[in-house]
């Protein structure tokens, strides 16, 4: 039987390099399978086009761009999940690719961090916003992005800036506003990876993030054990999910204290979340021994 041919989704041009790409293709090749770089955006003539038909299996890892075309971004989702098994899937791309689905992860009674949205084309005023909500310090940033890509702060006596940057913003997408969670500076962000047919209910470790904004490197620790309560919130949230979590091959769980110390919901990446697989050797066999399962 010929070896399964694996597809692993990226961009043609990474924003930033990265470092889960080379250890995963080594790991997939080690394992008996073929493992190439597919690029949803690549010109014909680069080395990392191709057609997802030629794949069994094409695993979005790194397509860190697509949020400058998400129209065109999830038309190349379908066209790939019409000719391959694609995973994530492409209704769960969808779900997740705007940050409205933190709505029905309230509405599920989870705990996310306080979230004001704002449509396209909306006027509202910021001040309004940060004295209705009794915020003293905001992040601002579009409803679709990744890697902090139009992501800045700003306090209460900076609202004319703010205004300015959330007016901006809205003029051609949905914006989304947040209260700046203090306690990230000393405690940082945990994010908690979750792989398919993992033990310990999938999720597999941890790592602690500092706060990143546009044009800020990011800095991360090692691998770091979950807490009871960590994987109990992963649960709930994986439960409240509009598909069965039995779709999904990887998870990512981004989690920051509030002012009391609990933990708030900030992000549940599902598309293209970075799983630091460096960090932790396990998480490396796991993500392997879940795409092999898949590809059979």
């Amino acid at each position: 039987m010929p070896p399964k041919r694996i597809a692993i989704i990226t961009c043609e041009t990474l924003p930033e390099p990265d470092p889960d790409e080379p250890i995963l293709l080594d790991a997939l090749r080690a394992a008996g399978m073929e493992a190439h770089m597919l690029a949803w955006d690549a010109p014909p003539n680069s080395p990392k086009h191709g057609n997802p038909s030629d794949y069994d299996l094409c695993v979005i890892r790194s397509s860190w761009n697509y949020y400058h075309d998400p129209d065109a971004f999830l038309a190349w989702i379908d066209s790939c999940a019409s000719r391959s098994t694609l995973l994530n899937p492409a209704p769960v791309v969808k779900w997740n690719i705007h940050k409205h689905y933190l709505r029905d992860l309230q509405r599920a009674d989870l705990p996310i961090v306080p979230t004001e949205f704002v449509n396209r084309g909306e006027s509202v005023s910021f001040i309004d916003i940060m004295r209705a909500r009794n915020w003293t310090d905001a992040v601002i940033k579009p409803c679709v992005s990744a890697a902090s890509f139009n992501t800045r702060r700003f306090s209460l006596d900076q609202s004319n800036a703010a205004q300015r940057f959330l007016d901006q913003l809205t003029y051609s997408a949905d914006a989304m506003l947040q209260p700046y969670m203090r306690s990230v500076d000393t405690a940082g962000e945990r994010s908690i990876m979750w792989i398919a047919n993992h033990g310990n209910g999938g999720v597999t470790h941890a790592i602690r993030k500092n706060p990143r904004f546009a044009g800020q490197d990011e800095s991360v620790s090692g691998s770091l054990p979950v807490t009871d309560t960590e994987r109990a919130l992963f649960d709930r949230t994986l439960a409240a999910l509009p598909f069965s979590a039995s779709d999904l091959l990887y998870a990512r769980l981004d989690l920051m204290p509030d002012d009391t110390g609990a933990q708030r919901i900030s992000e549940l990446e599902l598309i293209e979340p970075s799983l630091f697989l460096l960090q932790e050797p396990r998480a490396l066999s796991a993500l392997v021994d879940a795409i092999a399962a898949r590809a059979a």
